[in-house]
């Protein structure tokens, strides 16, 4: 499977032949995609030759790309970016490139593991604190029957151990890895490690083990609609304060980008 770069357009076949273009949002692409083109594209990555990083861009990703010339890197080596926020949905549609719908990485940890369930795709869940990705599996394996989630590890380790867990990452041979360790610390893991977890798709998932695990309730789905998911979350963790405070930044940025 190969990707065709001509400017904006980009195509990745054969795994999704609806994936066309891409938005670029203070300087950073995106993928115009829907969940089944996503879903479509990990599984023709994972039989491709190679590694492929995915992302799933929020505004704070995009906000800590302008001032970390490493984050902004992850943008450019990246094989597909996904629109993870209502502030990146409402940046495209102001420069008059809607993005078909929000393509999150909660919700691709749940609908890979369906596709697994049925693909054989191998899963690894590396991350959030000790115990949380064991109950998350368990709770994704049961609600999905047959899904192949090979490994799980805590991410409560020294940077100094990254070389070590991403060895043992490594033995379980997972065709797609999501690490949970929060922006950018598990993109920058991932990218750093690549040769020794060796799985052919890794993606960072943040919080998504908690809520899969039970430990932390999504935001109700009246909220989900009025994209004030960050809202739902601040509220439940004050600690959330530093991402969520970068949206009114993000915000200032797009308005006074030409």
């Amino acid at each position: 499977m190969a990707r065709i770069g001509l400017g904006r357009l980009h195509l990745f076949m054969p795994a999704s032949p609806k994936v066309l273009d891409r938005v670029t949002i203070l300087g950073m692409p995106v993928d115009r995609v829907r969940m089944d083109d996503a879903v479509s594209a990990i599984r023709g990555f994972a039989q491709a030759d190679g590694f492929h990083l995915v992302l799933t861009a929020d505004s704070s990703m995009i906000v800590a790309a302008q001032e970390d010339p490493e984050v902004a890197r992850l943008f450019e080596e990246a094989s597909l970016i996904t629109p993870d926020s209502a502030g990146v949905l409402w940046a495209a549609k102001r420069a008059g490139r809607a993005l078909p719908e929000k393509v999150s990485g909660v919700e691709l940890v749940a609908h890979l593991c369906a596709d697994s369930a049925k693909s054989g795709l191998r899963l690894y869940f590396l991350g959030a604190a000790e115990g949380v990705a064991e109950e998350a599996a368990q709770n994704l394996r049961a609600k999905h029957p047959g899904c192949q989630i090979v490994g799980t590890h805590h991410g409560y380790f020294r940077k100094d151990q990254d070389e070590e867990i991403a060895r043992l990452v490594g033995e379980a041979k997972p065709d797609v890895l999501f690490v949970a360790m929060g922006i950018p610390r598990q993109e920058k893991f991932i990218m750093a490690t690549k040769h020794l977890h060796q799985a052919k798709v890794a993606m960072g998932v943040g919080g998504s083990f908690d809520v899969y695990s039970g430990r932390v309730k999504r935001a109700p789905k009246v909220f989900q609609r009025l994209s004030l998911e960050w809202l739902w979350r601040l509220a439940s963790n004050p600690k959330k304060i530093s991402k969520v405070a970068a949206l009114p930044r993000f915000v200032l940025m797009v308005l006074r980008s030409k």
